[in-house]
């Protein structure tokens, strides 16, 4: 896998996404691979993200699935736009307690201003604990850039799963 490279940091003082700012003391900071394929997120949850006793808030999963589907369009598709439809199925508890849980988004389908991209969340063994299907109404390059949209670009380094688990601290 290859690290995507986070255009937004450093580039404006405003950035400060939920999802993907590392430097933002109340998000999800996380980070994104490309493993030619799909999209491919580590991440470990902590206590402020628990719905039920070490349990992960369904409300926090479909934010991570959210926001890693989106990197499908920011990534792949070289454009930015916004979540017009996300389609959720919890299937599997995600418990807090994880060492982390692994995502993967993967574009389906794609029309004209229009990407179709699926998401989930996995447990450390594999297990699907929860999918998604979101529609995302895409822009056209010149008003992706007017909203700030920077091009995502690949590290340098290859890196495998278990590294990047490795950089979550564990």
């Amino acid at each position: 896998m290859r690290p995507i490279v986070n255009p937004w940091v450093g580039y404006t003082k405003e950035y400060n996404c939920f999802g993907c700012c590392p430097s933002n003391p109340m998000g999800v900071r996380m980070r994104f691979y490309w493993d030619g394929e799909k999209i491919v997120s580590v991440w470990r949850a902590n206590p402020n993200f628990v719905s039920w006793i070490d349990t992960l808030h369904g409300g926090i999963q479909a934010t991570l699935l959210d926001e890693i589907c989106g990197w499908v369009v920011f990534y792949q598709l070289q454009t930015s736009g916004v979540t017009a439809k996300m389609e959720m199925r919890y299937r599997k508890p995600v418990s807090t307690l994880w060492p982390y849980v692994q995502l993967n988004a993967q574009l389906v389908e794609q029309r004209r201003n229009i990407a179709i991209v699926h998401g989930e969340i996995l447990s450390p063994d594999g297990m699907c604990c929860a999918e998604c299907t979101c529609t995302y109404f895409l822009y056209t390059g010149e008003k992706a850039r007017e909203m700030g949209y920077e091009p995502a670009t690949l590290g340098e380094e290859d890196v495998t799963l278990e590294e990047a688990i490795a950089l979550l601290g564990i």
